[in-house]
């Protein structure tokens, strides 16, 4: 028999906008916890409206804040900082992502929830984190990427930084740390009936992962040239060649026994003795432009040497692997991702599509012991919006 989901009874109460703390909550709220979404009346989250149609909320809303309850809330008003502490005093986890400080002016900072909920998680993430000379500056995952030494190392060799198609400081640093840092805390409290303030900076978290650059600063006493790591496009046998339809084939063949196969279908046997020869990239360049992608691939696929295409986009969402893992689902008129992990005795359902603005206001007040006459007050306030 299926079980509760994991974070089944883990409330979280969600100020975050935009993409890092939302997608951290979406993982929580996959994984079965209550995340009630608190926007201000004003403006709310502004993916709402990112690259979407009068009066509707845009795919990347959409995306990533399904199994969610929707509650507007302004905090600016006396009624709504009473509403969010009310809700605290149950509450396991809040995470926020405004500037340091913001929190505390408003009167929902740490202290004060602690206060009154002493087992309360708290996590704020932020560019930069909540102390240092840089703490109070604006930034998006390219300024944390640039700071925390990454995108000086993503690119072609004698090329400019590349940037990615993927924020990795805002899903790495914002969300995936997040997340760690979130159920830490939430474990310990089970146990011991005291939370943590957690706080995440993007550029902490994407620096401290940054393994193979450091290594060569541990080995060598300072960083490759952009493009010409051992990883990053310096040996023959760990990079990307281009074929002759201008599609591509990653070629990961680090370990002998791979390269040795790699050769043989490639049939250059005498390149065996060169795997760390920077000079035979050119060479190996030539010999996967003679052929197209889906013929290498067809013949890579026969053996098992880590050599495989380069997909596109709409070509990954349709893979046999991909699809055998169940990682694509069709919800809310989207194309959306399944959690990217399998539990035992657990099947991944979308509970509800993204909530529409304070779409839960009534049901998330009523449970926390307001009557329908207060709660007519406070909308009467705008402290509802």
């Amino acid at each position: 028999m299926t079980r509760p989901p994991p974070l089944t009874g883990v409330r979280v109460l969600d100020l975050t906008r935009l993409l890092p703390g939302p997608v951290a909550t979406l993982h929580l709220a996959d994984l079965g916890a209550e995340v009630i979404k608190i926007e201000d009346p004003q403006v709310g989250d502004y993916a709402r409206t990112l690259g979407a149609g009068q009066g509707e909320d845009s795919a990347y809303f959409r995306m990533i804040n399904r199994n969610k309850q929707g509650l507007r809330l302004d905090l600016k008003k006396t009624e709504g900082v009473e509403i969010f502490l009310r809700l605290a005093r149950d509450a396991d986890v809040v995470v926020e992502s405004f500037r340091p400080g913001v929190m505390d002016k408003l009167g929902v900072g740490y202290a004060t929830v602690a206060a009154i909920n002493p087992k309360i998680t708290y996590c704020s993430i932020s560019g930069y984190g909540q102390d240092g000379p840089y703490k109070d500056l604006a930034g998006h995952d390219i300024n944390y990427l640039g700071y925390a030494g990454v995108l000086d190392q993503i690119g072609s060799e004698g090329g400019q930084p590349a940037v990615p198609n993927f924020q990795i400081a805002d899903l790495l640093g914002g969300a995936l740390t997040a997340a760690m840092g979130i159920l830490a805390a939430v474990v310990e409290a089970q146990r011991t009936g005291q939370g943590r303030y957690v706080d995440v900076s993007m550029t902490d978290s994407v620096l401290a992962h940054t393994y193979f650059t450091m290594l060569r600063l541990n080995d060598a006493g300072h960083s490759a040239p952009r493009g010409g790591d051992l990883l990053s496009g310096g040996l023959p046998c760990y990079a990307t060649y281009r074929c002759a339809d201008g599609k591509y084939m990653a070629v990961g063949a680090l370990e002998g026994k791979f390269w040795i196969v790699c050769c043989t279908v490639l049939e250059r046997p005498e390149w065996v003795k060169r795997q760390w020869d920077a000079g035979l990239r050119a060479e190996m360049a030539a010999v996967f432009a003679q052929r197209s992608r889906d013929a290498w691939a067809a013949l890579f696929g026969a053996v098992d040497c880590c050599v495989t295409p380069i997909l596109t986009p709409e070509e990954a969402l349709i893979n046999e692997q991909i699809v055998a893992r169940g990682m694509v689902l069709a919800n809310d008129g989207l194309t959306q991702f399944a959690p990217p992990l399998k539990m035992s005795d657990y099947c991944f359902s979308v509970r509800q599509a993204a909530p529409k603005a304070g779409e839960h206001n009534m049901t998330i007040l009523q449970a926390a012991g307001y009557s329908e006459q207060q709660i007519a007050e406070l909308q009467r306030s705008g402290a509802l919006g």
